[in-house]
């Protein structure tokens, strides 16, 4: 298949200087919801540890140190054959960009900056029944966007991003600005990230910001977030994380507590505790289980998801399979 792409350049496939990857995974689980009277029982759902995907990238040498990249990517539902998550036709990524010694420059739709640093601080990645998205921020994209991120110097990494809103008559309606400043050096790995979107009318601003890190002693690895959420709307709140993961030879164990806390007048607050495992079988592939629970305050409406899906319950368990090419 690989073959039947790089032939399909044009003129001729010495005119290809560049070098393009079909890649994807599949990922299906299942999933035992309970803890609500709409839970549904057992499941089987697609995306439990990572989103199933199918994409296409690619790069071209520009010379002096600098290429050109792309990235087309489409989420797929294992279980039914649909797209997930976003039904959108190529919802997870579609993007252009240049990279070399001054950094990198992307444009399109994307992974926020605010997503790329709670994944790198949550023990689960965003997948698993412990997802943060469960009761944490969960706006994974952004459309319109132009991304740079310099080079590494000292550990020291940033990122800066802007989505136009591309509202009719404002430049400021449905805007979004944000950066993130990573440090990396040794045992040690910390960042702080910021998103700030305006609404439609750009009358009130979410301000997502969070700070987090982690320390690998080789035995264990611990982590550290938290997150201030603020709205135009007074929907404020905060979230604590802290978690662990251990790789040990083939095995992957991980355990997360997250504490949501609501600022409004109804103190709808939430706590998740997780536990997961993973045994890895091939460089690809890997078997996984996961156990989350929600419990939430004065009528709090979270639930146990996961990666791709939202929950049912209050509580899930998870039994799956994962695997990338």
């Amino acid at each position: 298949m690989r073959k039947l792409l790089l032939l399909g350049c044009w003129p001729g496939l010495a005119a290809c200087q560049g070098n393009v990857t079909i890649y994807g995974s599949l990922d299906l689980g299942l999933v035992y919801e309970w803890g609500t009277p709409a839970a549904t029982g057992w499941n089987v759902q697609s995306g439990v540890q990572a989103g199933s995907r199918l994409g296409f990238r690619g790069t071209e040498d520009l010379g002096s140190g600098w290429s050109a990249m792309f990235v087309i990517e489409s989420g797929i539902a294992g279980d039914t054959g649909a797209n997930r998550p976003t039904g959108i036709a190529y919802g997870r990524q579609t993007l252009v960009g240049v990279a070399g010694p001054g950094g990198t420059l992307k444009l399109g739709r994307q992974f926020n900056l605010l997503t790329y640093a709670l994944n790198d601080i949550d023990p689960f990645e965003g997948g698993h029944e412990g997802a943060y998205s469960n009761i944490m921020f969960s706006d994974y994209r952004t459309n319109n966007g132009v991304y740079y991120t310099s080079p590494p110097l000292a550990g020291v990494t940033v990122g800066l991003a802007y989505g136009a809103g591309e509202v009719p008559g404002s430049t400021r309606g449905r805007r979004e600005l944000g950066y993130a400043v990573q440090y990396s050096r040794g045992p040690l790995f910390a960042v702080l990230a910021q998103r700030n979107l305006n609404n439609l009318a750009a009358t009130s601003t979410q301000r997502v910001t969070f700070g987090g890190a982690t320390w690998d002693c080789g035995l264990f690895k611990g982590a550290l977030g938290y997150a201030v959420n603020r709205d135009g709307a007074l929907l404020d709140s905060s979230d604590l994380l802290v978690g662990a993961s251990s790789v040990r030879g083939a095995d992957t164990y991980m355990v997360s507590w997250i504490r949501h806390r609501d600022s409004s007048r109804l103190h709808q607050h939430a706590s998740q505790a997780a536990l997961g495992y993973m045994h890895a079988v091939s460089r690809r592939t890997n078997f996984y289980t996961s156990y989350g629970r929600v419990s939430n305050d004065n009528g709090a409406p979270f639930t146990a998801g996961n990666a791709i899906e939202t929950g049912s319950g209050t509580r899930g368990l998870a039994l799956g399979m994962y695997h990338k090419f």
